[in-house]
């Protein structure tokens, strides 16, 4: 029950939390330019409004989209949303928009997955636009009819609930769920997830709203950490503890104090009580923020701070520090040298939890491993190649395992095994932190790889070949690489001239835009795109592939061979792809390779026919 909660409330705020930016936008605005704002001004005033009612929820939903549904997805989530907001725009749709979005995405992929290998070739273009402008006018029209009215009102129910909890002055009771929430990584869920929609919603009517000061209050952590800083018996988190204090205070990372809670579950009494005292003291002067205070630092606080609740939201996050500190002082005084690092360990296994992510990287037994993912920056050749040919490599042993590629940032959670190179680890870590990492320096022939199939080979039994389902090529009927993209015999240059070689021939016929050669160029700076057995596959940044307009490969051949840094490459393959329109071709280069007298040729022939035969 609890993962599942985890879950979900990960989905909600992770729809909001890339927006936050547009949220303080807003805050700023109201804080300095409404008509109680710090230096009213009409004129800027006139974008307060239409930022909280059309571009936060369109932002919001757009994001949902592209969270289920990709960059169409994306797109299809903004477009639904409108009808929604359309239908009363006296309120703030961002609940609306947290369905409208992940609605539109999911739409639009059930669709995709409809239609793929199915699609006429030449049509993919006309049917895709027209898919995402149909679809997305039918669930605006929902939104517009069914999802905006049920909106209105239980926003108004919620509404109407929190107004009877401050009238009744027990609001400040909820601190009961808030705190222990928090230090279980809740935090994002509730405050971005619950508290800023109803927030927001309360400040486009009141100017302000104390649902954003309910879980965001520095005070309360600060209490506890001073109390670590003066009591606590063992020496070493006594003295991380003033770090601490200025991580949490100025830098508003809440997470810093929650390890200090868990080596003594017993303080979580004094976030409790500190946060009851100060919601009490916010409904008692009606105070309130304009805006989320997101980080929660006492900066971002009281940057979103009306001029007039100033002074009453300082005291009020004194009150909450200083009543955690005494509540706090004495607990950590009795505790004895409870060690900070144990908390640290636990606290790290928590968190992964409640991203449904495992504490530990590390894979029990061969037996245990069922996806492998290749992962380079764009997820588009490397990657590719070097997942196809460990592939074929997997299948005499270990055709259980499923094993694919995709770019550095978008790693499925269920993989076991990511691949990458050593410059990318940094970040596929970021990425899916349950995975163990596999570092190397080329995809296509690494001892790296040859310790992981040495590795995997050694299962007492081979688990039979899952049954996939067998889906027509999506470059079938299609002319990728043509006779005019094959270059034979050139002569030896540096690399980047050869990738400026490789970028000029893609423009040429027509497959890219110019502007697609110097993302080639800073691809490569980024991380070689050298693959090992002498084969080079230069192409652009994921940034770059607006610019793709057909999927096409050309071919340069240099018998002496090009210089990527300590090796030499004979074979360079120039890529742009649509979508994943030159996987099967890369798959059949990659095969090839796997012929050592194939491979020697392609590096020195003149046989131009022959060349032909072997990529068409």
């Amino acid at each position: 029950m609890k993962n599942r909660v985890q879950k979900f409330g990960k989905f909600l705020s992770g729809m909001v939390m890339p927006n936050i930016g547009a949220l303080i936008a807003f805050g700023f605005l109201a804080a300095l330019f409404i008509d109680t704002g710090w230096i009213p001004n009409k004129q800027l005033n006139s974008m307060v409004s239409p930022m909280l009612t059309y571009l936060i929820p369109i932002l919001i939903a757009s994001t949902g989209g592209k969270m289920v549904g990709g960059d169409r997805g994306r797109v299809v989530g903004a477009i639904a949303v409108i009808g929604a907001i359309m239908s009363d725009t006296s309120i703030t749709m961002l609940m609306a928009a947290m369905v409208m979005g992940p609605l539109g995405g999911f739409c639009i992929k059930k669709f995709d997955e409809k239609m793929e290998g199915h699609m006429p070739a030449g049509f993919e273009m006309l049917i895709n636009n027209f898919s995402a402008g149909i679809i997305g006018m039918i669930l605006a029209i929902l939104g517009y009819a069914v999802v905006g009215p049920v909106m209105s009102a239980i926003l108004t129910v919620l509404a109407a609930g929190v107004h009877i909890l401050v009238s009744h002055s027990v609001l400040p009771l909820v601190a009961i769920f808030i705190e222990p929430a928090k230090v279980l990584f809740l935090n994002n869920a509730i405050n971005h997830g619950i508290f800023t929609p109803l927030a927001t919603a309360d400040a486009a009517e009141a100017g302000k709203s104390i649902m954003y000061m309910l879980e965001a209050n520095p005070g309360p952590g600060l209490g506890i950490l001073l109390a670590y800083m003066f009591f606590c018996k063992d020496a070493k988190t006594k003295q991380s503890a003033p770090g601490a204090v200025i991580i949490h205070l100025f830098g508003g990372i809440h997470e810093i104090y929650f390890p200090y809670i868990l080596m003594n579950p017993l303080v979580i009494i004094a976030p409790i009580v500190g946060n009851m005292a100060a919601i009490f003291w916010f409904s008692m002067t009606n105070c309130g923020l304009v805006g989320p205070a997101s980080p929660g630092s006492i900066i971002a606080f009281l940057m979103m701070t009306p001029t007039s609740d100033l002074w009453k939201v300082i005291i009020g996050v004194l009150l909450a520090a200083g009543i955690s500190f005494a509540i706090a002082s004495p607990i950590v005084r009795m505790a004895g040298g409870k060690n900070l690092e144990d908390a640290q360990n636990q606290m790290a296994a928590m968190k992964a939890e409640s991203k449904g992510q495992a504490a530990t990287a590390e894979i029990g037994s061969a037996a245990d491993v069922q996806k492998i993912i290749f992962a380079c920056d764009a997820g588009m050749g490397s990657s590719a190649m070097g997942a196809t040919k460990f592939r074929n490599r997997l299948k005499g042993v270990r055709p259980d395992i499923k094993v694919s590629n995709t770019s550095v940032d978008n790693i499925p959670a269920d993989c076991n095994i990511a691949v990458v190179q050593a410059t990318l680890a940094e970040r596929a870590q970021k990425c899916a932190p349950q995975a163990k990492l596999v570092t190397i320096e080329n995809f296509l022939a690494d001892p790296a790889l040859d310790a992981l199939y040495e590795m995997l080979q050694k299962v007492d039994a081979v688990a039979p070949q899952r049954e996939e389902q067998q889906t027509p090529s999506p470059i079938a009927g299609k002319q990728v690489i043509c006779r005019e993209g094959v270059r034979l015999n050139q002569t030896s240059v540096s690399k980047e001239e050869a990738i400026q070689a490789a970028g000029e021939l893609l423009v040429q016929l027509g497959y890219v835009d110019e502007s697609y050669i110097p993302a080639m160029q800073e691809r490569e700076k980024l991380i070689t795109t050298y693959m090992g057995m002498g084969v080079a596959i230069p192409h652009g940044t994921s940034q770059a592939k607006g610019t793709v307009k057909k999927t096409g490969i050309v071919f340069l051949q240099y018998p002496d061979g090009v210089k990527f840094g300590e090796e030499k490459a004979q074979l360079v393959f120039g890529i742009a792809g649509i979508g994943n329109e030159h996987m099967d071709l890369l798959a059949k280069i990659c095969n090839m390779l796997e012929d050592e007298e194939v491979l020697e040729k392609l590096k020195t022939t003149n046989d131009l026919d022959w060349v032909m035969q072997q990529l068409s």
